[in-house]
């Protein structure tokens, strides 16, 4: 571990909850011509750090899911996207987690749709500040891209081309804002 990791890690030591006013956790899809964006209203997470690992565990509720259009969004919480009924939460989890005093990079696992693959997520980090009522904050934004397919996120409509309309890579971004707890 590197001096930085310790330093970093010694600064962030203890228990971190998610600001959820000011986070979001979204995702951007090619399609058609461009790039679909949509969030999720209502997402949790949690940040646990000490002087040898640190983890971080957070969801969203699919139901939160949250675009432009009421039709579309009931159409995301189907069995075609990511099924609300029987799958109501989105889920990451890691405990293998690299801090300095900048960047972040966790391994950890995804699960969607009751579907649990491994993946990397990487960001920045800010560093602890202390806001106008007395609170420590942080601020880590992490991203990561999957293949919504392995996650059986498979729906398509093909274009007179023969094309498909949505991609397949997905990219997952997070803006989490947390206050120190313990």
């Amino acid at each position: 571990m590197s001096t930085t990791t310790t330093e970093v890690r010694h600064t962030l030591t203890g228990t971190w909850g998610l600001d959820p006013v000011h986070s979001s956790v979204g995702f951007e899809v090619p399609y058609l011509v461009g790039t679909f964006k949509g969030q999720f209203r209502e997402a949790q997470a949690k940040l646990a750090v000490d002087d040898s690992e640190a983890t971080l565990e957070g969801g969203a509720r699919v139901d939160s899911v949250d675009v432009k259009d009421e039709n579309l969004a009931a159409h995301l919480q189907s069995p075609d996207f990511f099924d609300a009924e029987r799958h109501p939460e989105l889920r990451f989890t890691a405990n293998d987690i690299d801090l300095d005093s900048e960047t972040v990079r966790a391994r950890g696992e995804l699960t969607i749709k009751g579907i649990t693959k491994p993946i990397e997520v990487s960001g920045t980090l800010t560093a602890p500040i202390v806001d106008a009522y007395g609170n420590e904050r942080i601020g880590l934004e992490l991203s990561t891209r999957v293949n919504r397919h392995d996650f059986n996120v498979s729906w398509n409509i093909p274009l007179p081309t023969g094309q498909p309309a949505v991609g397949d890579e997905v990219k997952i971004v997070a803006e989490l804002y947390f206050v120190r707890v313990a």
